[in-house]
């Protein structure tokens, strides 16, 4: 088993989003297979075919990372909002994120950037207590609510764009122009 990708039967669901009709190598390890939390959240977010705009506050995550990179060097137009303060711990995924051309934006100022939602293709909202990490995916008790009803895409969407410009660089405001 891959120790950074964990699950072999995410690996070769993954390896399958990849490349479509390859061959894959069969799951021997002892851990559940097939439909999991975690497999079913994956399938999701794959689905994207034009845009992925993620509202994360925490992510480290290495399965989701790879599942949104794949997306990513698929095509489709990938955007996450985050938290400046755990954008930067150990083990966060945002970094690698940006290094492979990833939109990241985060927030400037105090108080948490706490939420957490995805909107695949501006038709699917993917939102619940689950913060992308490891921690949260394998110990916690955390709820994800799959909704594809127009109207709460459309108010998450809002939300996401509102915040999508306020924590643009471009805006900014620095201590030297304050003064």
């Amino acid at each position: 088993m891959d120790p950074v990708l964990g699950h072999c039967w995410l690996q070769a669901l993954l390896a399958e989003a990849a490349e479509p009709g390859a061959p894959t190598r069969p799951c021997s390890c002892p851990l559940p297979s097939g439909d999991t939390a975690l497999s079913r959240l994956v399938r999701r977010l794959l689905s994207a075919r034009r845009s992925l705009d993620l509202c994360l506050f925490s992510f480290s995550s290495p399965q989701l990372a790879r599942a949104v990179q794949l997306l990513h060097r698929r095509g489709v137009r990938v955007r996450l909002v985050t938290d400046a303060q755990y954008m930067g711990l150990h083990g966060s995924q945002i970094g690698r994120l940006r290094h492979a051309g990833i939109q990241v934006r985060h927030d400037q100022h105090s108080g948490y950037m706490h939420h957490k939602f995805a909107i695949v293709d501006r038709r699917m909202l993917i939102t619940g207590s689950l913060n992308w990490t490891t921690q949260a995916i394998q110990n916690n008790r955390e709820n994800v609510l799959v909704v594809e009803d127009a109207d709460y895409v459309k108010a998450f969407q809002d939300e996401f764009e509102r915040i999508w410009e306020e924590y643009n660089p471009a805006n900014y405001s620095f201590l030297s122009e304050r003064q």
